[in-house]
C-alpha cells in the first residue's frame, strides 16, 4: 500500500523522472520484505529453518507483485491514462539531451513504447520486484533468528 501511495505522489508531483524516488520504493520494498521474513521467525518462535524464511519472503514478493501489476495497469488504462503520455514526453526530452539518436529512431522508440508500455510495465515490474524480493528475503532469512525444532528433539 506504501508503495502505491508513493507512486500516486510521484505522479501527482510530476516527479515521474526522478530516479531518487524511484530508488526510494525499491529502499522501502526490500525493507518490507526483510521486515516480514524477520516477524514471521518471531511469530514462530524461532522454530523455522532458512528455508521456510526465505519462502514466507517470497511470498509477500508474489504477492506484492501482483498487487503492484494490478494497480499498474489500472492507473495506466483506467486512472491515469495521461499517464503513458506524461511518460513518453519524458523519455523524449531525455534521450534529446543525451544526443545519442536521431529524431526519427527516438520517434520510433517511442512509438514502440506507446504501443507496448503496459507489456513493458508489467515485465518490469515482475523482473525487478522479483529480483529485489528474491535478494531481500536472503537478507531476511539470514538475518532472522532460527532455532529449529525436530520432532525427535520433543
Amino acid at each position: 500500500m506504501i508503495l502505491i501511495v508513493i507512486s500516486l505522489v510521484i505522479y501527482f508531483t510530476n516527479q515521474m523522472g526522478n530516479k531518487s524516488l524511484g530508488w526510494l520504493q525499491y529502499l522501502l520494498f526490500c525493507g518490507g520484505i526483510i521486515w516480514a521474513c524477520i516477524s514471521y521467525a518471531k511469530e514462530m518462535n524461532a522454530n523455522v529453518t532458512f528455508g521456510s524464511v526465505f519462502s514466507h519472503g517470497f511470498k509477500a514478493t508474489a504477492l506484492v507483485i501482483a498487487i503492484m501489476a494490478v494497480y499498474t495497469l489500472l492507473a495506466a488504462k483506467v486512472i491515469f491514462p495521461d499517464m503513458v503520455d506524461k511518460g513518453i514526453e519524458q523519455a523524449r526530452t531525455q534521450m534529446e539531451s543525451q544526443g545519442k539518436m536521431s529524431s526519427d529512431n527516438i520517434d520510433t522508440a517511442l512509438e514502440f513504447t506507446r504501443k507496448y508500455f503496459v507489456p513493458i510495465a508489467m515485465g518490469g515490474i515482475v523482473l525487478v520486484f522479483g529480483i529485489l524480493g528474491c535478494i531481500a528475503s536472503l537478507i531476511g532469512a539470514a538475518a532472522a533468528k532460527k532455532n529449529p525444532q525436530t520432532p525427535f528433539n520433543q
